[in-house]
């Protein structure tokens, strides 16, 4: 069997050297041994990662996708789960389309206005009346200088 070194399996991956300590710490990820200080890895790792990934990509925790992994992969999905989150993208892609929609119509509409506008007054009617913004991905606070 062919072991990864851990700067193979981050650069591999793209995730992080850091990251994947901290994975093994949770673990999500297990190494099968070291060479010297460095952590060495099974092929398997790389397919973990990417599922690790789609989980996260997807909205599940880290404990909820450690949940869904045995010591030697995935071994139960928790299928009632994935058709909720599954719907909960559909409830957010029609969110998304209709603010891109509106965001649209508002820099190209014609008219004097686009509160005078009945096609844009449409759209607004069809907007989510939630006040938390729909986000492709948490907010990043940065420092004034």
């Amino acid at each position: 069997m062919i072991l990864l070194d851990i700067g193979v399996l981050a650069e591999k991956s793209g995730v992080p050297a850091s990251t994947l300590r901290y994975y093994e710490e949770i673990g999500l990820i297990e190494s099968l041994g070291r060479r010297g200080l460095r952590r060495q890895f099974g092929p398997g790792a790389l397919t973990q990662l990417a599922l690790i990934s789609l989980g996260k990509t997807a909205g599940f925790s880290l404990e909820e996708i450690k949940d869904a992994f045995g010591k030697r992969g995935v071994t139960s999905l928790p299928r009632q789960a994935l058709h909720k989150r599954a719907d909960d993208i559909d409830a957010q892609i029609r969110k998304l389309t209709t603010l891109r929609n509106v965001l649209r119509h508002v820099a190209e509409c014609s008219a004097p206005s686009h509160m005078e506008c009945p096609k844009f007054q449409a759209l607004l009617r069809l907007a989510p009346h939630s006040q938390a913004p729909v986000t492709a991905r948490p907010e990043v606070k940065t420092r004034r200088r």
